[in-house]
């Protein structure tokens, strides 16, 4: 008998969670999010919790190739401070260009994930993230880091 065969199939919330903030408005990229959360969901129903992050990774990257969108991966960032760089990232997709996407395989996602995430924002264009852990189970953060701005208003 599969184990994964058997498992209870794990969707997101209805898309107007995704696609609306709490007072209402557009989350910004919500379409695109909205694509990627759903490869997430597909590959965490196959393969389940256990693999490495690297798996979890590839297998996304091909669930979004055969949705259409552009991946990169890994994505190199550099780190600047006083106008040298100090340091380089890797942030394992960005897609369609618009979209930074750490992947976890984790107990469950902490302080510290999200804190890189919104790194990876803060030293690329990039404003919008997602952080999608593929543990016991399955769970995403969303971050925004609006550049100028003082404040990121979503998450």
């Amino acid at each position: 008998m599969d184990p994964v065969k058997n498992r209870t199939r794990i969707a997101p919330d209805d898309a107007d969670k995704h696609g609306s903030s709490e007072n209402g408005s557009k989350l910004l990229h919500h379409e695109l999010t909205g694509q990627i959360l759903q490869a997430f969901y597909h590959v965490y129903n196959t393969l389940g919790e256990g693999f490495l992050e690297k798996v979890y990774e590839n297998s996304l990257a091909h669930a979004l190739r055969q949705r259409g969108l552009e991946v990169e991966t890994p994505f190199p960032t550099s780190v600047i401070f006083d106008g040298v760089i100090v340091g380089e990232y890797f942030a394992d997709l960005v897609v369609a260009r618009t979209v930074v996407v750490e992947v976890k395989a984790a107990d469950a996602i902490c302080k510290a994930h999200e804190a890189q995430l919104l790194n990876y924002l803060r030293a690329t264009r990039y404003e919008v993230g997602l952080l999608l852990n593929f543990g016991p189970k399955p769970e995403f953060r969303r971050k925004v880091y609006l550049h100028g701005d003082a404040q990121s208003p979503e998450s």
